[in-house]
């Protein structure tokens, strides 16, 4: 039998963990019903990449209108504030980005497999560079790092050697995986919430 202020179980000392918990206690089943969802909604992105990445650049298309427009609003709203033309000029580009988006969602879609892949390779070289540079200090985690490096340049060779075929599907597969993986331990944290 343990103590309250037992060492060994690190909820005991920690306020914010024991509120936490006690919230995923309470609402196990919502975070159950969440993790199935996105669970499904990824292997669905999975199955379906391609319409899953267009639907993705057609989502991001409708975000930038909307946060073009309302900063379009706001830059006018306090147009003397300073910067205002730099704010607008801000506006404007998230517009005229969002409208190209939802017009040509191919091309936009090329475009985003370019940022994701250009994003994995410099993901990849810094997170490989920090293990390297902190094997010393990192000395259980460091190859974990640079696993997780080299994954991610496998991935970056993957987006670029294949583009521009793989811009029709990569998005949504990745978004699919996130989703998956994501929903999983949404369900392992409900599941091992729920009250015995």
């Amino acid at each position: 039998m343990s103590l309250p202020n037992d060492s060994s179980d690190p909820l005991a000392s920690d306020p914010i963990a024991q509120s936490l918990e006690a919230e995923a206690r309470k609402h196990w089943k919502s975070l159950l019903f969440e993790g199935i969802l996105l669970t499904v909604c990824g292997l669905a992105a999975i199955l379906l990449p391609v319409v899953a990445s267009l639907a993705i650049t057609v989502l991001l298309g409708w975000l930038l209108i909307l946060s073009g427009s309302v900063a379009l609003v706001l830059t006018f709203w306090s147009r003397q504030s300073p910067g205002f033309w730099w704010s607008l000029l801000s506006a404007v580009v998230a517009l005229i980005a969002g409208v190209i988006l939802l017009l040509r969602p191919i091309e936009g879609t090329l475009t985003l497999t370019i940022i994701v892949g250009a994003y994995f390779l410099a993901e990849g070289v810094v997170t490989i560079m920090y293990a390297i540079q902190n094997r010393e200090k990192l000395t259980e985690r460091w190859g974990w790092l640079l696993a997780a490096g080299i994954a991610d340049l496998l991935v970056a060779a993957i987006i670029i050697s294949g583009f521009p075929g793989t811009a029709l599907w990569v998005i949504g597969l990745l978004v699919g995986i996130n989703l998956l993986f994501g929903g999983a331990s949404m369900i392992g944290v409900a599941l091992a919430a729920r009250p015995r």
